[in-house]
Parts: C-alpha cells; sequence; structure tokens
C-alpha cells in the first residue's frame, strides 16, 4: 500500500503508487504514517533520492518529512526549488535563470506566489507566455506544456501521462506552475 506522501502538480500530498524520480521537503508534516500538516516553513526544495551515499530518512518522529515527485516538471507546479546542497549546481542555474540570489529572498517569493491562503494559487495567463515545463488547468486537469502539445497528468498507473493533445495557441489558461518558477523557466532553466 503506498504511502500518503506522493505530490501532485497542485502541491497536495496524496497517496498513489509511484514513488517517482525526485524527493522533496516542506519541513515536518507527519506524525508517524499520517500527514497532518501540508508545509511546516517557506523552504520547500526538491532533492535527489540519494546524496553520497545518504538515503533521506522517512517518517521518523520529529524529522523533515520525505515527499516524492514524478518529475521536476511536478516539483516546480507544486512550488518547489532545486535543494541548495545536494543539488547545487541546478540551484545555481535556477537563481541564474531567476536573476535572484538567496535562497530566503527566492523562498519567500515562492511562498508569496504559491499560496492563495492556505489554498493553491493559479494564475491566468495567454497560452503564448508559457515556456515548455509549465503545469496548467485546461479541461479540468493538470496538463504538461511541452512544446505544442500538452500532456494530461493523473497519478493512476505506471506512466504520469497520458497521450499527447494539441497546445491551443490563444487565449489565457490557468496556470498551476508559481510565477516564480515560470520566470526561471522563461530565462533558461531546463528541466
Amino acid at each position: 500500500m503506498p504511502h500518503q506522501n506522493r505530490v501532485t502538480p497542485y502541491g497536495e500530498i496524496v497517496a498513489f503508487q509511484r514513488h517517482g524520480r525526485w524527493m522533496g521537503n516542506r519541513g515536518s508534516l507527519h506524525r508517524g504514517h499520517d500527514i497532518v500538516r501540508p508545509w511546516n516553513g517557506k523552504r520547500w526544495i526538491t532533492c535527489v533520492l540519494e546524496f553520497k551515499g545518504w538515503v533521506a530518512p522517512q517518517w521518523e518522529p520529529g524529522r523533515w518529512t520525505a515527499l516524492f515527485f514524478d518529475d521536476e516538471a511536478v516539483a516546480f507546479a507544486a512550488g518547489h526549488r532545486p535543494c541548495a546542497l545536494c543539488r547545487h549546481a541546478d540551484y545555481v542555474r535556477y537563481c541564474d535563470a531567476l536573476g535572484m540570489r538567496g535562497a530566503d529572498a527566492i523562498d519567500a517569493r515562492l511562498h508569496r506566489d504559491r499560496l492563495d491562503g492556505r489554498a493553491k494559487r493559479l494564475h491566468s495567463l495567454p497560452w503564448a507566455d508559457l515556456p515548455d515545463g509549465a503545469f496548467v488547468e485546461h479541461d479540468g486537469q493538470p496538463m504538461l506544456v511541452s512544446g505544442g502539445d500538452l500532456l494530461a497528468w493523473s497519478p493512476a498507473g505506471p506512466d504520469p501521462y497520458g497521450p499527447a493533445a494539441e497546445r491551443p495557441s490563444v487565449g489565457e489558461v490557468s496556470v498551476i506552475t508559481p510565477l516564480t518558477n515560470l520566470l526561471a523557466l522563461r530565462g533558461g532553466y531546463r528541466l
């Protein structure tokens, strides 16, 4: 039975079968194996599964809660950024693409962008302004922008993405990925 430590593009922490290729941290969110809060602090990071032989402890009392993402696009949509320790080169690329320095300032900006009170903040933007790697809400579901295509994301099955659909070229769409992470993608950060 899967644990409730998988993250959706909306940033929700749920249970589904896939383990994920990336790990995340939002502080200590659990009691036992139950998630009791959606975050604990503004530092939401994306980490590698293993770093210099160290593997994160899971479900230890008082320790941070290990979360898992299908890929970095999902982590970006949820509002996470690259870890400055285990992904230092990616963190530097992220800062360069964003044009900002300092984890505290970046995390404060991301926190404002990703949340509307306690709910996920969505942004309405023109289709033409969306870089590859952004997540949008289209036809009631999260979809990944990939070139001229949209890939529907789902927690079901072994593959997170369904068949490609054509990306609209005019109009606006609700964007799931926070504006700070969109700016990094537009600035040249590649997932």
